[in-house]
């Protein structure tokens, strides 16, 4: 929260929520209605708290009893009520009523708008925090169409009616956002948590549409939430649009890649293909139930310093041509990552990865602070009988190639070692391309951006053509230099 200082005083620059509602009231073009379902009409509570609420209320509504709900947006296919789904479907609705309603000859300067949410709060016996959809139709000119805003939560507290209250703020900073500070999406998304603490909530997914977020890239949104606390883990599809992680994974087979993918290289596709290959032919891995995630750590996008966002949409880029599900975390540690996956699936999981990263597996420095030590991690890593498909190198000066077999790894951790390789859990691809092991991708930008010739023939088929002809990783056209 930033601060200015007065005296002695400390003064929070950050509007109230009532300030920021009443400024929407006092905005004479500014009207809509609001339709909240699950959590109480906590939102729009603030507005009429707010004064001048008449200004800004078309109509406020909430259709808490299924068969209304149904007879008002219509029935889901599955039957559930806190889906995107719906929430789009009462967006849709609610806007069609206004310009239903109200016409442009008698309103030509309204800016019109439909906030809706729909929200599952805690459960009696607590097991259950509760989650929920929000969105935003809205105006920025009356002869525009309109722009959306789409966000999934996720709640942190263990009360009903604080959350509530928490979405009430929400709600009334995405509506005050969404009007006064469009024309900057980064500090849009910050403004999400004005007058709350992260502790209280989770947003896990965001996407932006319409003409005035044309030039938005969702997938920087995603990374973004995780960039300044707000959730975890995010996931984006090949289409470049956000995903929810709880949606996809859910009941899934999960196969993950770890890697920088700076660029993606035929190692990393052949080390993809492989292990897919050896999960298929798991007990009870069903290829239609599987979902398969290259995931990148934001340690690894900060690996040089700050993250550089054109490098990273870089990465995202050729992954997404490639129709890869792509997965950005805040989870340095392989245990934490597998925990994360837990939360939505108790199914078959499998991690894939290439010597090095499996011997950090192994380095005790990693596993300081928790409590357990090394030995807790591993619990959780394998307790759900956990595969690592290992990927060999190729020792360039003995040329010998290092697998499990022949992986060293420190004195102190050889038995812990011998333990999960002699129980299963550690798998060799043995039918690697051996041609390919000489690709590194930190080799292959390193060419990129020296201008020097070769490195085409180290990426997937059309992955070269691809960082040309958008000038992805520095690459320009100038003279390439033999090597």
């Amino acid at each position: 929260m930033a601060i200015t200082l007065k005296g002695d005083q400390k003064i929070s620059s950050v509007p109230t929520t009532k300030s920021k509602a009443l400024r929407i009231n006092l905005n004479a073009n500014i009207y809509g209605t609001f339709a909240e379902i699950g959590a109480g009409q906590e939102t729009v509570r603030n507005f009429f708290r707010a004064g001048g609420a008449s200004g800004t209320i078309a109509k406020a509504m909430s259709a808490y009893d299924k068969d209304f709900s149904d007879a008002i947006y219509g029935i889901e296919a599955d039957n559930r009520y806190v889906t995107e789904e719906r929430l789009k479907k009462m967006l849709k609705h609610e806007m069609e009523l206004i310009e239903e309603r109200l016409t442009r000859q008698t309103h030509p300067d309204k800016l019109f708008f439909s906030y809706a949410n729909t929200v599952a709060t805690i459960n009696f016996s607590k097991k259950f925090k509760g989650h929920g959809w929000i969105g935003l139709k809205f105006q920025l000119d009356p002869l525009e169409d309109y722009n959306e805003i789409v966000l999934h939560l996720r709640f942190k507290e263990t009360d009903a009616r604080a959350q509530q209250e928490t979405l009430g703020v929400l709600g009334v900073n995405l509506i005050y956002g969404a009007y006064y500070l469009n024309d900057n999406p980064k500090e849009l998304l910050k403004s999400f948590y004005d007058n709350i603490d992260k502790d209280k909530l989770e947003i896990d997914m965001i996407n932006f549409s319409g003409p005035r977020f044309m030039y938005v890239d969702n997938r920087l949104m995603s990374l973004q939430l995780v960039k300044n606390g707000m959730t975890n883990a995010v996931m984006f599809g090949p289409d470049g649009n956000n995903l929810l992680p709880a949606q996809v994974l859910y009941k899934k087979n999960i196969l993950a890649l770890r890697g920088s993918f700076r660029p993606v290289t035929k190692v990393n596709m052949d080390m993809y293909e492989e292990s897919k290959k050896l999960f298929f032919q798991e007990n009870k891995v069903d290829p239609e139930k599987t979902k398969i995630i290259f995931e990148i750590t934001l340690s690894n996008l900060r690996a040089e310093g700050e993250i550089n966002e054109r490098d990273f949409l870089d990465r995202a880029e050729l992954l997404c041509s490639l129709g890869q599900n792509v997965m950005i975390t805040n989870y340095q540690e392989y245990f934490k990552l597998v925990e994360y996956f837990s939360e939505f699936t108790k199914e078959r999981m499998a991690l894939a990865m290439g010597v090095y990263n499996l011997i950090q597996i192994f380095d005790e420095k990693y596993y300081r602070h928790v409590s357990g030590g090394i030995l807790e991690a591993f619990g959780k890593l394998f307790y759900r009988d956990l595969k690592v498909y290992m990927y060999p190198y190729k020792d360039e000066e003995t040329g010998e190639f290092m697998d499990s077999e022949n992986l060293k790894v420190h004195p102190r951790m050889k038995e812990l070692y011998k333990f999960f390789k002699n129980n299963g859990k550690l798998i060799n691809i043995d039918n690697f391309d051996a041609d390919n092991l000489h690709i590194f991708s930190r080799k292959v930008l390193k060419m990129i951006k020296n201008g020097e010739e070769g490195w085409q023939e180290m990426l997937p088929t059309g992955i070269a053509k691809m960082i040309e002809d958008k000038r992805l990783f520095g690459y320009s056209r100038r003279k390439v230099t033999k090597k």
